[in-house]
């Protein structure tokens, strides 16, 4: 198959890079920009360990295409961070102890942004509600939602 060229501004850089047209938004983060920070979990949809945001919504990169994300801004965990400190979300996860092993730590941070960034102060149905589509291994998710209810009160 040939390559296609698609451009795509990753973390405020613009990049144009050269796809296969069957690879995913995931593999092309990872492989070709190094960004590693998202996982592949499950690589159908259902873990939400690969979560970014595109356009500023949530989507599970695994699912998406690269020749999809052409013309589009992705957000991946590495991105949210600013001038070398931590995002509100990221540090809330940290001091409230919501990364357990930390496979999927990532998609949690971006999706409890994504919540935060159309609902600044949620509830815990909100919260729960919000991270539906991430799946964790290791824990009973309490931890998980206090981090993402304390990054509210951090940034809203």
């Amino acid at each position: 198959m040939a390559k296609q060229i698609i451009t795509v501004t990753v973390n405020g850089e613009r990049r144009e890079l050269a796809v296969e047209p069957h690879w995913t938004l995931l593999e092309t983060v990872r492989e070709q920009l190094s960004l590693t920070g998202s996982k592949e979990g499950c690589g159908t949809g259902d873990c939400g360990a690969c979560s970014m945001l595109v356009d500023g919504k949530l989507v599970t990169s695994c699912l998406m295409l690269a020749p999809e994300a052409d013309g589009c801004e992705v957000t991946t965990i590495e991105g949210i961070a600013r001038n070398g400190d931590l995002h509100p979300v990221q540090q809330a996860f940290i001091d409230s102890g919501g990364v357990q092993c930390g496979f999927c730590t990532p998609g949690m941070i971006m999706a409890a942004k994504a919540l935060l960034d159309g609902n600044p102060s949620p509830t815990l149905d909100d919260v729960r509600l919000g991270l539906a589509g991430n799946l964790c291994r290791c824990t009973g998710y309490t931890k998980i939602y206090e981090s993402a209810l304390a990054a509210a009160e951090r940034t809203g």
